[in-house]
């Protein structure tokens, strides 16, 4: 379940010979059954460009990676796959060797998952191996790859660096994990010389590339509350850079944009979510943990829209695509809105499966989702 709460491990020690878990633990079985879906009169129609089958989720949280003209995408089983985003046609398909708990990270050139026991595998642009590592403990976030590093964060809290070409560890940070955190998978992304991670207790951090040395650290959420589970606050997705900002949401924390240079607040919204956030050069989009979708203006935050109607269906990360926006939920769905006003234009179901957590991609006009059930798949929407 995507919102089980693990139990995380106050000390170092307690968290090096692993942490019990309370799962399931989930917010969502108690809350009320999903909106039905709201009937409307279609105002485009959605292509399917391609799908290719890539294995199941089994629980995991599997991102999809856009480079070079190629998707690559991972699947528990540890099936590894490269396919052609014009055709949908796989160039390789690899079996990693082990069951994979995450990915996938890429450059176009190396390629990065993560596998069972905190095991980082990182493979080439045609798929051969070129070297393994051993993470602290398990990795739950698609490895971020980048300026000749492949960078994890594992659920104990460390992050580390890694030589793309060699395995060799180049750099390690460590942060106190807090006692509860939620058992998703925040993300990394790299920009420039600076690597922005999302963390448990609802900190942003920025690393500089060179040495993981701290450039500035921020609250997106701030624990509180009486008892350890209305404390987690922990950042959810990935952040999303565009320009000058860096944005980031938390789990009954806020919604925020900062300075990428300085970390200094732009402006913040209260705001609680699950899941990451879609950007482009007029809005962020966010899907909260009750099934609204807000659009939010990027240069005062001021609330645009919102969508009300997709309540209680585990909605995944939104994403800008052309003129209109997408999002998955958890019955598989992929429901296209307007930009302008968050009105339904559209709605496919690829397989029936869940959309997961992870971040849809988008290729030129088209959007490529990810589902539980393992099809990949790139709708185009006129």
């Amino acid at each position: 379940m995507r919102i089980a709460v693990k139990l995380g491990c106050i000390a170092v020690a307690a968290a090096l010979t692993g942490c019990s878990s309370l799962n399931p633990f989930s917010h969502k079985e108690t809350r009320n059954p999903p909106a039905p879906l709201v009937d409307f009169k279609p105002a485009l129609t959605v292509r399917t460009m391609w799908s290719a089958s890539v294995g199941k989720s089994e629980g995991f949280v599997f991102s999809p990676a856009l480079a070079n003209g190629s998707v690559f995408a991972a699947a528990a089983n540890g099936s590894l796959t490269r396919i052609d985003t014009a055709t949908g046609r796989s160039i390789w398909r690899t079996d990693a060797g082990t069951r994979l708990t995450a990915g996938v990270g890429t450059d176009g050139t190396t390629v990065a998952v993560a596998g069972e026991k905190g095991m980082l595998l990182v493979f080439d642009a045609d798929g051969k191996l070129r070297w393994k590592a051993q993470a602290s403990s398990e990795v739950l976030s698609a490895p971020a790859v980048g300026q000749g590093l492949v960078i994890v964060r594992s659920v104990d809290n460390r992050i580390a660096a890694y030589d793309a070409e060699s395995g060799a560890r180049r750099w390690l940070v460590q942060r106190t994990a807090p006692p509860l955190t939620l058992r998703t998978a925040p993300g990394i992304v790299i920009s420039g010389g600076t690597a922005y991670v999302a963390m448990p207790g609802g900190r942003l951090l920025a690393l500089t590339l060179t040495n993981g040395g701290p450039r500035w650290e921020v609250a997106v959420g701030d624990p509180r509350g009486t008892t350890e589970l209305e404390r987690v606050a922990d950042v959810s997705g990935s952040p999303v850079l565009a320009g000058r900002e860096v944005c980031a949401i938390a789990y009954q924390g806020r919604i925020g944009c900062f300075d990428a240079m300085t970390g200094a607040l732009r402006w913040g919204r209260e705001l609680s979510s699950d899941v990451g956030l879609g950007i482009d050069d007029r809005f962020v989009y966010a899907a909260d943990d009750k099934g609204n979708v807000t659009a939010f203006s990027r240069e005062s935050g001021s609330g645009a829209w919102r969508n009300s109607k997709l309540a209680n269906r585990d909605l995944s990360t939104p994403v800008a695509f052309d003129d209109k926006v997408a999002v998955g939920d958890a019955q598989g769905y992929i429901h296209i809105l307007s930009r302008e006003d968050g009105a339904f234009l559209a709605r496919v179901n690829p397989d029936g499966s869940a959309i997961t957590a992870a971040t849809p991609l988008v290729d030129g006009r088209n959007v490529i989702f990810q589902t539980q059930a393992g099809t990949v798949v790139a709708l185009a929407a006129n």
